[in-house]
């Protein structure tokens, strides 16, 4: 019950000065979607594939009492049915974890063998901006990063690549509040508000403009590391070049290396609408023996955003029409056993709002001198916009 009032409460307690005020002009905004996601699993070891269901559905709310505040509520409710759920693989516990920050603001509706139903808020948060001063507070993304596919100045919330159906990006409790110099630059401040200082992440970002290039420093505190880093991006003639790195530096009571990351990429869009992209990704932190086994199941942090020691990312696209678009994404990791993820994908807009995604997620690695797929799947997806 006090999940259930702290998950609907505060949407409750937005939503009823807005509705009593409708004489006025409207000062909010509610949008949102509904998505279906059929998955079709291939696993190393199994006679059959595994399939799988979720049903996603989002609300985002956002209020303007007045002109220098804002408020804004986006909530999250996924059923997840299927053989992974029916095989443990994907549990309440697990989806809880993986929700929350420093608060839980999520309610748990449904953890049955068959069905899991699952409500979270993933931004919550109170903004108050004046002239060159952002200040906010309370669940919010704190986007550092800069690259395209991995991100080490991504300190507060990393993401994975994979996670493709989650487009708006995890979020932190914390507390952010930034200042404007000029057009290009700013000094930002955050902390989030984990339950120790080892748990916390506080840092301060400075933007400025230079040489037709926007670059960036962070310097700070992430969980138990002193973390220092930087970005850059711009573009070389006519192709775009960005990238990133982070320095990782442990206090000394934990016995652990310093590490490095640092993600880099190149992109060019042709004159025939031709997308193309290179990247490259360095870990310190990463395995150069591993197997594509690991991809899914390694801790994600900023300081190790890919299980291997060094990845090479290429991707491109190309628009069939106005209303189909085709693409395809390869990470090469050149460790012992020669890792290969490739990623392709096709959208067609069905129709005003409607939204039709077919998504491949294949990989390879040499095991025993042969080259296997420990894990391939593919996804089907229809998606409603309102």
């Amino acid at each position: 019950m006090k999940k259930l009032l702290s998950l609907f409460g505060i949407i409750w307690l937005i939503y009823l000065p807005v509705t009593s005020q409708e004489e006025k002009p409207r000062n909010w905004s509610l949008s949102g979607y509904v998505k279906n996601l059929q998955s079709v699993y291939s696993l190393q070891g199994l006679d059959q594939p595994l399939l799988d269901n979720l049903i996603h559905n989002r609300l985002n709310f956002r209020w303007y009492p007045h002109e220098h505040w804002t408020v804004r509520v986006e909530a999250r409710n996924r059923l997840f049915y299927g053989d992974f759920v029916q095989l443990n693989l994907i549990n309440g516990d697990q989806i809880e974890m993986g929700n929350n920050d420093r608060f839980d603001l999520s309610v748990l509706w449904i953890d049955k063998p068959s069905w899991v139903l699952n409500s979270t808020l993933d931004r919550a948060y109170v903004q108050y901006a004046k002239n060159s001063l952002e200040v906010r507070v309370g669940r919010q993304r704190i986007n550092w990063g800069i690259n395209t596919v991995w991100n080490p100045n991504d300190i507060f919330n990393a993401f994975s690549f994979t996670d493709f159906d989650y487009e708006e990006r995890p979020g932190s409790d914390a507390i952010l509040m930034r200042y404007y110099l000029g057009t290009a630059s700013s000094i930002e401040i955050a902390t989030n508000l984990g339950d120790t200082w080892d748990e916390r992440t506080t840092a301060m970002l400075f933007k400025w403009n230079a040489l037709q290039y926007d670059f960036q420093l962070l310097a700070g505190w992430a969980s138990g590391d002193y973390v220092f880093g930087g970005g850059w991006a711009g573009n070389i003639k006519t192709a775009g070049f960005k990238g990133e790195w982070s320095v990782f530096t442990p206090d000394g009571a934990g016995g652990t290396e310093t590490s490095f990351a640092l993600s880099s990429g190149i992109d060019y869009v042709f004159g025939s609408g031709i997308f193309l992209g290179l990247g490259y990704l360095y870990n310190s932190n990463g395995t150069t023996t591993g197997t594509l086994a690991t991809l899914f199941n390694f801790n994600l942090t900023a300081k190790n955003l890919y299980p291997f020691k060094h990845a090479i990312f290429l991707q491109t696209s190309y628009p069939l029409t106005s209303l189909i678009n085709t693409g395809i994404a390869w990470i090469y990791s050149p460790v012992e056993a020669q890792t290969l993820f490739v990623n392709p994908t096709v959208t067609v807009s069905v129709a005003q709002n409607w939204d039709l995604d077919l998504i491949g997620q294949l990989s390879w690695n040499k095991d025993q001198g042969k080259f296997i797929s420990p894990f391939s799947a593919g996804f089907l997806r229809i998606k409603f916009s309102f």
